[in-house]
């Protein structure tokens, strides 16, 4: 699977070098646009879920402490 993916980059930067330095730049610029939106989506969805498990351990500490 990795060959693959390494391959598919390879023919992909072969690609964009042929393409010219403007076509070439609007393309890698959607890449690396898009790579990083994706990583800022993945991190809030991180976070949400974190986020969520505290409130959820706070909320069974403090039922604990209330049963006492």
């Amino acid at each position: 699977m990795l060959f693959f993916i390494i391959l598919a980059c390879m023919l992909l930067g072969w690609l964009i070098m042929m393409t010219g330095p403007l076509i070439g730049g609007i393309i890698t610029f959607g890449i690396v646009v898009g790579c990083l939106f994706r990583g800022l989506f993945l991190i809030s969805e991180i976070h949400k879920q974190i986020v969520k498990d505290e409130r959820e351990r706070d909320l069974d500490s403090d039922m604990d402490e209330r049963s006492f």
